[in-house]
């Protein structure tokens, strides 16, 4: 075999190698998605909003409790597949971006599978259902954007009225939707606590002025 031949075979193997890994780190990738919490680099003051309502009667205020289970949801480091559950909630290590919300709400009292589907049965004619599936209706962005409307505050759409923006809020996007964090970038946009693909390197993104969808939906469960 020539020099010339070696030099090839050898550039070759090399490119295959990085080739190859590039596509398992790909591949891969999601499993290593990091819970860790971004740095809050707001120098200003803005006071955590707290809510008079406590749903479960755990002490803990509703925007509070919204907000501490939405983090220990994302904790458990769930990996991103779309799948229908009988019972509604993901019960398994994988999940979408309504399984944030619909586990932030359900630590706080609220359970989405039985109120979507009670103003389902209630406003039919308001969401896009033909045939209502309890299952997969709360786990649906079209169809928490209708409820939200119906029973939550909604609030600015606009991230830089930092003020109006509270951690354990929840935004709605054209077709995905995040939990507000209660940290924020150096302009006091907040972050956005969400699961978008199985390509994220984190759940806490600051993701609220770019995420590359426009935001339809800003909401507050109670005063």
């Amino acid at each position: 075999m020539s020099k010339r031949m070696k030099v090839v075979l050898s550039i070759t193997a090399i490119v295959i190698l990085v080739i190859t890994g590039m596509l398992v780190w790909f591949v891969t990738r999601y499993h290593r998605t990091s819970s860790k919490r971004m740095v809050d680099k707001y120098e200003g003051t803005i006071e955590a909003v707290k809510s008079t309502v406590d749903q479960d009667g755990d002490g803990i205020d509703d925007q509070t409790d919204i907000l501490e289970s939405g983090l220990e949801y994302i904790d458990t480091q769930p990996k991103y597949k779309s799948a229908y559950y009988a019972g509604g909630y993901s019960n398994d290590e994988y999940g979408v971006c309504t399984d944030v919300v619909a586990n932030a709400l359900l630590g706080a009292g609220y359970d989405l599978y039985e109120l979507v589907s009670k103003d389902i049965e209630e406003n039919p004619e308001d969401y896009p259902i033909n045939v209502p599936d309890p299952n997969i209706d709360f786990r649906r962005v079209k169809n928490l954007k209708v409820y939200f409307d119906h029973t939550a505050i909604s609030l600015t759409l606009d991230p830089r009225d930092i003020d109006e923006w509270q951690g354990g809020d929840i935004v709605v996007f054209e077709r995905h939707i995040g939990l507000v964090s209660d940290r924020r970038n150096k302009d006091g946009v907040c972050y956005v606590i969400h699961h978008a693909n199985p390509y994220q390197t984190r759940y806490e993104q600051d993701v609220l002025e770019n995420f590359g969808q426009k935001i339809i939906g800003h909401y507050r469960i109670s005063e």
